[in-house]
């Protein structure tokens, strides 16, 4: 193990600035990391079940946020030694506030971009976040090793290839797509600052300080898209069974461990992961809809899988090697 370490081109991998994320056991990591992705998947599923019955997007973001500040209010008074409040001042009360419109108005512009451009065109330009990462990254100082950003060039070209199809945008769709990866990747490195940053928040604390901001102005873009009114009539028309509520329940304790989860892994695991994790996400959920729900696809989508799950073990390989050469190093 020595002597591979020795031979790795430490120069071109090693990052110039040292991320939370390397100080961190991979077993850790690699543990959030597979949490992640089965909750991920789970609410994909679940989400796209409940909205076939429920189909109110907004409001059921809004309950989302709703269940995820009730969670962490619920931990607070059961066991108030997992979540105590910090002292947090009122500029940084400020950041906060600006994170939650961040968190609120990313899921927007994504909404109305998709209804403006085909899925397919999409799904592409959503699978360059990555990148997006890096270039914001690199506007704060921070830079990563060539073979970092060499790895990243078959996980985007091959989500690309994976879900390849028939292409349609308008130019403000295609603008507003392209604001929402800049959004999604802000989001993200945002997160990962607030908890890792001279804050440094546990994620149940900043979840709990997020959550509630974010259903309000969730609960407002409701109202002004109408879902609100919509809702209304829904209910009166007897719609709403117990069987939905109920279902309605597990959804948002779900998306509550999924946001739990989601923002310990991004202080684990770096927001670049987290980033490429959202890339490989699209490829098991293309191939669990091959497995449970008989979709066809073309040899060159297929192609395009295999690309991509290449490049994210390439990815995986250049971490461990970065993390194992800091290790050498002291």
């Amino acid at each position: 193990m020595d002597d591979a370490e020795k031979q790795t081109p430490v120069e071109a991998q090693r990052p110039k600035t040292d991320g939370h994320e390397y100080t961190i056991t991979t077993s850790t990591k690699m543990a959030c990391l597979g949490l992640y992705f089965l909750m991920n998947l789970g609410l994909t599923l679940y989400n796209k079940a409940v909205l076939g019955k429920f189909n109110f997007p907004w409001l059921l973001t809004t309950f989302h946020t709703s269940s995820a500040a009730l969670g962490c209010w619920s931990i607070m008074l059961i066991a108030p030694e997992q979540l105590k409040l910090s002292h947090v001042g009122r500029q940084e009360q400020m950041v906060l506030v600006a994170f939650s419109v961040l968190f609120t108005v990313n899921i927007a512009i994504s909404n109305v971009s998709l209804a403006m451009v085909s899925v397919p065109f999409h799904q592409i330009v959503r699978s360059t976040t990555p990148v997006a990462t890096i270039c914001i990254y690199r506007y704060l100082g921070r830079s990563f090793g060539t073979a970092t950003y060499i790895s990243l060039i078959p996980i985007v070209a091959g989500v690309g290839l994976s879900t390849y199809g028939d292409y349609y945008a308008t130019l403000l769709g295609a603008s507003l797509t392209f604001l929402g990866v800049f959004l999604a990747a802000l989001k993200t490195v945002a997160t990962n600052k607030l908890l890792t940053g001279s804050l440094k928040l546990p994620a149940l604390e900043l979840l709990l300080r997020m959550s509630p901001l974010a259903a309000v102005q969730s609960l407002l873009w409701a109202t002004a898209t109408g879902e609100v009114s919509a809702f209304l009539s829904f209910t009166a028309e007897g719609h709403l069974s117990k069987a939905l509520i109920l279902a309605l329940l597990g959804n948002g304790f779900l998306a509550f461990l999924l946001n739990v989860t989601s923002f310990q892994t991004n202080k684990l695991a770096g927001a670049l992961t987290l980033s490429v994790c959202g890339n490989v996400k699209q490829i098991l959920t293309v191939i669990l809809g091959i497995v449970l729900f008989d979709v066809v696809v073309r040899p060159m989508n297929a192609f395009g899988m295999v690309v991509a799950l290449g490049g994210a073990a390439w990815y995986s390989k250049v971490e461990l090697d970065v993390k194992r050469a800091g290790a050498a190093r002291s």
